[in-house]
């Protein structure tokens, strides 16, 4: 007889914690692992139902009394840069994109703890270490992959200057982005590295024909999350499945 309880993931809820985006709130999430026989599979059909991905588990919020966190996603083939993203475009057409392996290297470490100091400096990354950093990249049971964003170099012997990471899932319709960090520094400002990312994924997503850019959580009233509005036609995860957002 087929033991039937190792072929359905078992979830469990965590503990209440301050909630990260909308202030005198309380977070809860319900998680599983991707230990499976099929752990991309799994990833695939509960990236479908909201949730995320980090190292070997995969999560989604179960708040009590609150549903403001909402799974978004870009359809690639219908976007259409607006004016703004086409100068962004632009102004970075001199960046060279790398896709390579999940591995992680002193320089990306390097580059994280001065995007963890500059704009995250009290939040729950600011102290991790290199082997954290580590787990994180490379703890994947699943097809993961790096994006290395570089200055062109005057060498043509020597990498550029590397200046951003973007730690991507590749789902079976598309790519997640699951972290993503840049250089802070006021004379890259203009090139909207964030931004550029983003643009950068959907770029590589309709190399491979793929269908959506997955990013995350969007949440209504947090400045944390305007930025992912910017992106449209933007598709919201609600009761009825996936809807675009008016």
């Amino acid at each position: 007889m087929t033991d039937q309880s190792s072929q359905f993931p078992r979830f469990y809820v965590t503990a209440e914690s301050p909630c990260p985006y909308l202030p005198d709130l309380m977070e809860r999430k319900v998680f599983t692992e991707l230990n499976n026989d099929n752990p991309e599979g799994l990833h695939d059909s509960l990236t479908q139902v909201g949730f995320r991905r980090s190292q070997d588990i995969v999560y989604r919020p179960t708040c009590e009394g609150c549903s403001r966190c909402i799974s978004v996603r870009i359809p690639v083939g219908e976007f259409s840069p607006t004016r703004t993203q086409k100068r962004i475009l632009k102004a970075n057409n001199d960046i060279k994109v790398s896709v390579i392996p999940n591995r992680v290297t002193d320089e990306q470490y390097g580059l994280l703890k001065r995007y963890l100091k500059a704009r995250h400096p009290e939040g729950g990354m600011a102290e991790m270490s290199f082997a954290e950093y580590q787990d994180m990249v490379e703890s994947s049971p699943i097809n993961t992959h790096l994006v290395e964003y570089r200055l062109p170099s005057d060498d043509p012997h020597k990498k550029g200057q590397l200046i951003g990471v973007a730690l991507t899932d590749e789902l079976q319709d598309g790519l997640s982005m699951v972290y993503s960090f840049f250089e802070i520094d006021e004379a890259l400002h203009k090139r909207s590295l964030g931004t550029f990312a983003i643009l950068s994924h959907i770029a590589l997503a309709r190399e491979h024909f793929l269908g959506y850019i997955y990013l995350g959580y969007w949440v209504k009233n947090s400045p944390k999350m305007a930025y992912k509005q910017n992106f449209t036609p933007l598709e919201l995860l609600g009761p009825s499945g996936w809807t675009r957002k008016r």
